[in-house]
């Protein structure tokens, strides 16, 4: 018998748990994608581009397809993503798993100033110049700030509301210590602003940091929803599904 699993992706955990699953027969999966970038690599298997209309729509979707199991592998800050994900499998009864990275440790030499939310990291920057590196959908708090200059990374252009003095740098990472280290000397950068995501394909521009002596403004990740098991890793995620999908 086929398990039809919904994959709530966007991250490198989620493509690399639908390569698995695409391998596997025993599995049928569906990725969903949010759409937020114009050319999205999409993973093996199905794949489905675009939101569902909240709880209401998502839960309609999981009983149209005849859904099993979700694995909600979104990135850690899409808290309105896995909010909807758990309010649809609580109505319909579809096992929830959520596929969480653990977030960054921090390590001897570095200078991190954590805080709650992205509203914190803006009234709490203690540089000049900073290195922007929370997406391209969350400027808006910074862009009251007519003092500071910005530099903003992102794999498609900002979207407004945004700094008046910003610039910005269009590239997809993964990027090394090398090319994070010459950005940061390129544009005397002496702050970076990021979120707690965890993930090793970003965490070049921290050893940059660390290397130069930058402070870093950490964003911390909201809380996972209680009631629902998390799976740190890929494997951790098959194994659930084999016992409990």
């Amino acid at each position: 018998m086929t398990t039809r699993v919904l994959l709530l992706g966007g991250t490198g955990e989620a493509r690399r748990l639908a390569e698995h699953l695409a391998a596997d027969p025993a599995y049928e999966v569906t990725s969903s994608l949010a759409g937020r970038t114009a050319a999205p690599e999409p993973p093996p298997g199905r794949v489905r581009i675009g939101g569902f209309g909240g709880p209401d729509g998502l839960a309609a979707w999981l009983r149209d397809e005849r859904i099993d199991a979700v694995v909600d592998a979104t990135h850690p800050f899409a808290a309105l993503m896995t909010d909807s994900a758990v309010a649809a499998a609580g109505r319909t009864g579809v096992p929830l798993l959520v596929l969480r990275r653990p977030g960054w440790t921090e390590s001897p030499g570095d200078d991190w100033r954590r805080v709650p939310t992205l509203e914190d990291a803006a009234a709490n920057l203690p540089g000049e110049r900073v290195f922007l590196t929370t997406g391209r959908k969350n400027l808006a708090p910074f862009a009251a700030d007519t003092g500071r200059w910005f530099l903003v990374r992102s794999v498609d252009p900002p979207e407004p509301p945004v700094p008046p003095r910003m610039a910005t740098v269009l590239a997809r990472g993964p990027f090394t210590v090398d090319e994070e280290l010459a950005l940061l000397r390129e544009h005397a950068i002496d702050v970076i602003v990021t979120k707690d995501s965890g993930s090793p394909m970003t965490a070049a521009k921290l050893t940059a940091a660390r290397t130069l002596r930058l402070p870093v403004v950490m964003v911390d990740r909201p809380p996972a929803p209680a009631g629902v098991p998390v799976a740190a890793s890929v494997g951790e995620a098959l194994a659930w599904l084999a016992h409990d999908g």
